[in-house]
Parts: C-alpha cells; structure tokens; sequence
C-alpha cells in the first residue's frame, strides 16, 4: 500500500479518482501529476512529464477541493500553552483544510479594528488560511454591540460563540449587519433550561447518572431565532445544531424561503449519548452529544441539504484542564487532523454518505454559507493510508481528543 513517506517527488499517480464536488456526473479518474514544489497538475499533456518522474501505477488517491471549516478556536493569543497559530496552521493543513474560520473568543477577543491588527500579522506570515469571525458583543458579553461596520472588511462574518439570551439584541445585530453582505453565525441554546446539563436528557443521562440536557433548550431557541429571521430577512447561519427537531426547523424554514444555513459538528456525527460511558472529558461537548436518532437525523440532514456544512470546532485545551471528572471538564475537543479520516470511515465507507456528499459538507457547502471563494483541487487524500494519531503524527500540543493514540485510516498528503 501507498504510504506517503514511500513517496518520491516529482510524481505521477495514474488513475487518481476527483472528487469534483462541482461535478454531479459519473466517477472521474485522471493522471496527477505533483511536482518537487508539491504543486498538482491534472490537466497536462505527455511532453509536460518530466522525463526523471516517479510513476505510481495504483495509488488509490482521491483528489478533492481544499476542505473549508466553518469555526474553531485558536490557543493564540492569549493561551499559547493550549495551541500557537503555528500549530493551529499545520494542523489544519495536515487536515486537508485551505480555510479555518476563527472564533472570537480569543483574549483579547476580536472585536475591534486593534485586535484585527493581529491577525493581518498572522495572514502575511501564514497566508489566508485562517480567516478571523468578528464579535457581535463587545467582549462576547452580549451586552453591547460592536462596531459592525467597522469590522467587516475584515471578518467572514460575526458571532459571539456563545449563546446571546437577549433576543432585542440579536434583532439589532440582524439589522445592522444585513446591508453588510456578511453572515451572522447564532448558537441557539436557551441558558435556563440548559444549566447543567452535561449530556442528552433521555435513558443513558439517567444510567449514566449525569445531569440532563433537554433538547427543548436547543430546538425552543432556535425556534425564537428564526422568527427574528423571518422578521429581519438578515442571512443567518445556526451552528452547532444536535438535535432531530432542530433539522426539522430548519428544513421548513429553507421551505419558506429565509436566508439561513446551518451546520453540525464532525463529533455530534460520529458519537451519540450512549458514548459517554467511558465518562471520557474529551466527549464532554457544547452542546453535548445527543441521542442515536438525533445523530442519525443528522446525518440525513446533510443527504437532505437541511444541514449544510460539517463544522470541526476544533478546540484546543492543555492537558491538566481535561484531566478532571467528566462534569466539570471544560467542553471542546481538537479535530482538525482527524476529522477527514473518521467521518470517511464512519461514513462513507458505511453508506450513510456518498463521498461526494461529505466532500461537498467540508468544502464547497461551508464556503457558500461565508460567501468565500470556491476551494480548488489542491488536496490529496488516500482512504487507505492507516496510521496512529500520536504526538510524532499531529501538530497540535493539546491533546484533548479521543482519538489520540488510536489506529485511523484515511489521510491526507
């Protein structure tokens, strides 16, 4: 089998499947060609092949778009011992990702023209790779608005990361960021009925002794959220959406013609409630995982295009901040390295999703919903390829997933 430290450069790989999400006809294969400077070329003639090249017969390589993930979180700045820019950058680029949107929720948190400043810094020296969210409050503390329109040059859109409970104010930031031709990103979650709730309220929250997470305090505020929607006609994109009820809302919402997306996360796909019985801190989620039918919603979700993107979220944490008990672990786990990977397994491989179906959730669909540019052919994956998600693998210092240590199968070149 191929492995990607057997290969030498330049190289060509005949037969190489592309995973076109453009593309809606019959399975494509091609020559690719990936010169000493890692460049691919997919359309070249004979005499273009240079004549000291390494020729792969069967590689079994897909060749796909740069992978888009709609938010995650960066350790830098203020908590460099979680994560740096640099790391963040490589992981994503070991991911397979062109594009990683940032949260705000950075200290200082982005929201003003000053704290912008620095992630210029960060795209002159790194590239446009990560693309910074601007606040919707000042200080994420959902009490006074930014300056939207100061920061919007600048930003993919606007969120907090959190829930906002005062619904007055979401209206205003509606009106105010519309004619800005940027998104709004809301969390729906009502705070009162989600206190304490570390995992779905049902049977394994009950068998599990752990407290309850009604979906009620999902899908009522969502419910609120969309109203303001089809009041405001502001484009909106719901994230981290967990529950059955919830795609359903969206769905008649897209029905009725109002400018909204949504997303879910690579986790709340591969795990449900039943899950937490190892009481693994790295599963402890915002929202928490729910149960098999939601998960399974979700997924025909994404089949549907009730759910638009998959959402990595990766969020790093240092080591002594997860080695605690399971209900008061901070939530959040890093991913970009391994979702690919084990949402192929779990499924593609599986026949829950076509491939090109979860290549359009990773790529295509969460660019449509910033309004970014398209992503390109550029990434190499092998679906094959297995290796071990160990410290000598991956970039990031944290270590706050649980899928460190553990044999994957899939990987990007």
């Amino acid at each position: 089998m191929l492995s990607e430290n057997s290969i030498a450069y330049p190289a060509l790989f005949k037969q190489v499947k592309i995973l076109d999400p453009y593309r809606t006809d019959a399975e494509t294969f091609a020559d690719v060609i990936v010169g000493s400077d890692r460049q691919i070329q997919t359309d070249f003639d004979a005499s273009q092949i240079p004549s000291d090249i390494n020729v792969y017969e069967y590689s079994n390589l897909i060749l796909g778009t740069g992978l888009v993930d709609l938010y995650s979180t960066s350790g830098e700045p203020g908590h460099e011992t979680r994560e740096t820019i640099f790391e963040l950058t490589q992981a994503a680029v070991n991911g397979g990702f062109a594009t990683v949107g940032i949260l705000p929720n950075t200290q200082p948190a982005i929201d003003d023209i000053a704290a912008l400043e620095f992630w210029r810094n960060v795209q002159k020296k790194y590239g446009d790779i990560l693309q910074p969210w601007g606040a919707i409050t000042k200080g994420l503390e959902g009490k006074q608005l930014t300056d939207m329109a100061e920061l919007a040059e600048s930003v993919i859109g606007f969120t907090d990361s959190k829930p906002l409970a005062n619904l007055a104010l979401v209206r205003r930031a509606m009106e105010y960021v519309k004619p800005l031709n940027k998104v709004i990103a809301l969390f729906p979650q009502n705070p009162e009925l989600a206190t304490g709730g570390v995992i779905r309220e049902g049977k394994w929250s009950l068998q599990y002794g752990m407290t309850g997470y009604p979906a009620a305090a999902e899908t009522s505020a969502l419910a609120a959220l969309i109203e303001l929607v089809r009041l405001t006609k502001a484009p909106t994109h719901f994230m981290r959406i967990s529950t059955a009820q919830s795609v359903e809302l969206i769905a008649q919402a897209k029905n009725d013609g109002l400018p909204v997306t949504a997303s879910t996360t690579w986790l709340h796909l591969c795990h449900c409630d039943r899950d937490l019985e190892t009481y693994d801190p790295n599963l402890r989620l915002s929202p928490p995982l729910g149960s098999e039918d939601d998960r399974l919603a979700l997924v025909t979700g994404i089949k549907s295009g009730a759910i638009d993107a998959i959402a990595i979220d990766h969020t790093p944490c240092a080591y002594e901040e997860k080695v605690v008990p399971f209900e008061v672990a901070p939530v959040g786990a890093i991913g970009l390295e391994f979702a690919l990977a084990v949402l192929w397994q779990k499924l593609v491989v599986t026949g829950f999703l076509a491939d090109r179906e979860l290549w359009l959730a990773m790529s295509i669909n969460p660019a449509k919903c910033l309004n970014l540019p398209m992503p390109k052919l550029a990434k190499l994956f092998n679906p094959h390829h297995e290796w071990i998600a160990n410290e000598q693998q991956i970039a990031s210092q944290s270590r706050n997933s649980s899928y460190i240590g553990r044999s994957l199968i899939g990987k990007v070149y």
